[in-house]
């Protein structure tokens, strides 16, 4: 399976001068964990709720500061052809959760874990059926019958 078959779109982002109190009312508003700094079309960083958390909040900002100082920055991003193994092997170097995906430089969406996760999910579920409907169409043993 592909990037392209598990990303979200579209994309949330804000402009890297955005205060800290815009991005979160965005993502309130908007109902994301995650929102992608740009500056035009550049991707500068990803900025997440945790961040805004752990490096705004609780390093005592001014909800008026830049997003841009709490962003993560830089980024590592795929592509939408890109397998979903390689991508959870970026999030796993990368220590992240989300990655932006570009297509020749332009972003076109996110994948998430939780987006890789479902994928395994599906994929699991599918294998699990198949064995499942193999036992159940075999019939029972002489031996289990003669319990």
């Amino acid at each position: 399976m592909q990037v392209r078959d598990v990303m979200r779109t579209p994309v949330v982002t804000i402009r890297s001068d955005a205060t800290l109190l815009e991005t979160a009312r965005l993502m309130r508003q908007r109902s994301v964990g995650c929102v992608v700094v740009m500056s035009g079309e550049v991707v500068l960083g990803m900025v997440s709720d945790r961040d805004l958390t752990v490096r705004g909040l609780a390093a005592e900002r001014s909800p008026a500061a830049p997003v841009s100082e709490v962003m993560t920055a830089p980024v590592h991003a795929v592509r939408p052809g890109d397998d979903v193994d390689a991508a959870y092997r970026t999030m796993r170097r990368s220590a992240v959760r989300r990655l932006p995906v570009l297509d020749q430089g332009r972003l076109v969406g996110v994948v998430a874990l939780d987006d890789l996760l479902m994928d395994v999910s599906r994929r699991l579920s599918d294998l699990l059926g198949a064995v499942s409907w193999c036992v159940l169409a075999e019939p029972p043993s002489r031996t289990a019958q003669a319990r």
